[in-house]
């Protein structure tokens, strides 16, 4: 009998889901699905999708945040563009206003930014890793796993006839190889619609990710509800499965299924490799820690909820631990990372974050649930200032070693041994990120991916990239962003110092030749901030675009299970150091504003000096009477 019921409800399932074609967003027959399917295109090309309940809370695909366009915010999905795109012909790279081929990336790159160490005197590296965890949320990695795994060999021969290898040039007179005899950086063309067959090659090429396009956390939760109940759930508590080491550390689970995915793994005393979730948790290092803090901190709530209301079932406890969960990490990056790097007066006068801390609720059902192509993009300009080693220190700030950041890419099992989790943790909030100014480390510049490749430089490939995603010449954002057209060198003045406007004329023809990111890397910070006006204009249009197209924005009063303003209350009372205080490995004493590194009024304290959240605004009164919250370090069931 019980067979029947489940073999009816998943019938049933399987006939209310509907086919969306993931590019149009459209609805699909069978007979297409079946095509798709023949084409082994369905996974990328098709979304199948249960039918919308609009109070239903946030979807792990993210499919129905729109519900007159239900498609629109899952993976699979088009990003929109800022401005349309500019591309030679047969889709390729632009050239010059006067028809000649733009200059080479590397070239540019060696001439615009200098090579360095100089730290910041301000900013943690613990800034730096938020900000490219926040990065991953709405990107995936394989683009990068194209060409350092699938096709590492677009410098040699064979790379010649592989249409997806574009590999950069490295000239003749480079201030780094022109000993060496390296002559070629390994890259791959992105992934688009076109190029995996869910359109034709007869359009502009379309960027096609698996991450879904709104922050929700998928890096943590993944972006299929199969593979979370599977690998991620306990159903127990609300709770999410995990590892405890020798240590009594906790890790999100690991599988020997996903080993492939760490391949730099240091065998066999490295082992660790996450399998939930698998695509977010196991890439970059920064990445890496936020993952592990992040779902420790769900079950770190769940526990907090589960004392408050003991009535409150797996599913109740699960979603709602989720729901806080996500609503932190945007509290986190909007309220008191950002702030600090943009502006804190510059976001509030451009609506992007609201002074008083009450509700707000810009919802548009008109605009759709996407990242734009620019956001992502322009985030890396963080490479400018990423610090190339790890600093490792223990609980009482005694420096111990360093490690590059570019040899644990791909290497979870690193975290796992010799007390390096611990170390790193410390090492996050004590340790200088690289100044914001126009020098770049020598690791990011000459290494990008450690051991992966012989030669890779991250920012060559990031401006090269900025060519074969179609973006249109810096001067039209510039005017987009700002209004006022510049159609001279000499319009850059007061946008640019004069030193790099020289440069930036002895490298292209004509201003409007000018790459967007050549341009970012060298624009004078926005007064107020440390990021250069384009990067801010373009963040600052994607981070309303969040608010205004995410049905479950956190602070809206209107979405389906919306906080109440005493639980929103709650929220914007939390930090970063507190995150680390509740999940952090060793964390007893740490700076209130641990984006910054330690001084005059941000000094060290004990983790009982950083303000706590109460979970008791999240009483159900249904549950009896409130029980005494246990205020202890995180523990797992």
């Amino acid at each position: 009998m019980l067979f029947l019921i489940y073999f009816v409800t998943v019938l049933c399932s399987v006939r209310g889901a509907i086919f969306y074609d993931s590019y149009y967003g459209t609805e699909i027959s069978r007979e297409e699905v079946k095509r798709h399917d023949k084409a082994n295109t369905t996974f990328w090309c098709v979304n199948e999708i249960e039918p919308c309940d609009p109070h239903e809370g946030r979807r792990v695909d993210g499919s129905c945040n729109n519900l007159n366009y239900p498609q629109r915010g899952a993976t699979h999905t088009p990003f929109a563009r800022v401005l349309p795109p500019v591309y030679s012909k047969n889709w390729e790279p632009k050239k010059t206003a006067s028809g000649n081929e733009m200059p080479l990336a590397r070239y540019l790159r060696t001439r615009l930014v200098s090579v360095g160490r100089v730290p910041s005197p301000i900013f943690t590296t613990l800034a730096i890793h938020f900000f490219v965890f926040m990065s991953a949320d709405v990107v995936s990695l394989h683009d990068t796993v194209n060409y350092i795994a699938w096709r590492p060999y677009c410098c040699a021969e064979r790379g010649k006839t592989d249409y997806m290898c574009v590999p950069n040039k490295i000239p003749d007179d480079d201030p780094v190889h022109r000993f060496s005899g390296v002559r070629c950086v390994n890259m791959t063309r992105p992934e688009t619609f076109q190029t995996i067959g869910c359109i034709k090659n007869d359009t502009a090429p379309e960027r096609i990710v698996s991450s879904t396009p709104l922050l929700d956390l998928s890096v943590i939760y993944g972006n299929q509800l199969a593979a979370l109940n599977q690998r991620g759930r306990t159903f127990q508590g609300g709770m999410v499965k995990t590892e405890l080491d020798d240590k009594g550390r906790i890790w999100p689970p690991s599988s020997n299924t996903t080993a492939n995915v760490c391949f730099l793994n240091q065998r066999p005393k490295e082992t660790r490799c996450h399998s939930m979730p698998e695509d977010g948790g196991n890439t970059l290092a920064g990445i890496n820690l936020m993952v592990v803090w992040f779902w420790r901190n769900h079950n770190f709530i769940a526990k907090s909820l589960a004392a408050v209301n003991p009535c409150w079932d797996d599913d109740k406890l699960f979603n709602v631990s989720r729901d806080i969960n996500i609503a932190l990490s945007l509290q986190l990056y909007y309220y008191e990372l950002l702030p600090l790097y943009m502006g804190y007066d510059n976001m509030v006068k451009d609506g992007v974050i609201t002074p008083t801390g009450g509700y707000r609720d810009e919802y548009n059902p008109h605009v759709y649930p996407q990242v734009s192509l620019e956001y992502p993009f322009i985030l890396r300009w963080v490479h400018t200032i990423q610090d190339g080693p790890l600093k490792l220190y223990d609980k009482d700030g005694y420096y111990l070693k360093q490690v590059p950041i570019v040899n644990l890419t791909l290497r979870t099992g690193y975290f796992g041994v010799d007390d390096n989790m611990d170390y790193l943790t410390q090492g996050s909030f004590r340790q200088g990120a690289a100044r914001e100014d126009y020098i770049a480390d020598p690791d990011i510049t000459e290494i990008g991916l450690g051991p992966h490749q012989y030669v890779s430089d991250l920012m060559t490939n990031d401006l090269a990239k900025n060519r074969y995603f179609g973006f249109p010449p810096y001067t039209k954002y510039r005017e987009f962003c700002f209004g006022k057209p510049v159609r001279s060198f000499e319009d850059l003045h007061g946008i640019i110092d004069p030193e790099r406007i020289e440069v930036l004329r002895e490298v292209y023809e004509k201003v409007e030749d000018i790459d967007l990111l050549a341009a970012i890397w060298v624009e004078k910070p926005i007064p107020g901030g440390f990021v250069p006006p384009t990067f801010y204009c373009l963040t600052i249009e994607q981070l309303k675009r969040n608010m205004i197209s995410d049905r479950h924005w956190y602070e809206r009063p209107n979405r389906p299970n919306a906080f109440t303003i005493e639980q929103l209350s709650e929220i914007r009372k939390y930090t970063v150091a507190r995150l680390l205080c509740d999940v952090g490995d060793t964390v007893e004493r740490i700076q209130p504003q641990a984006f910054l590194k330690t001084g005059y009024n941000n000094q060290m304290c004990t983790c009982d000096q950083i303000e706590k959240m109460d979970y008791s605004a999240w009483r159900d009164p249904k549950c009896g009477p409130q029980q005494q919250m246990p205020w202890t370090k995180f523990v797992t069931y």
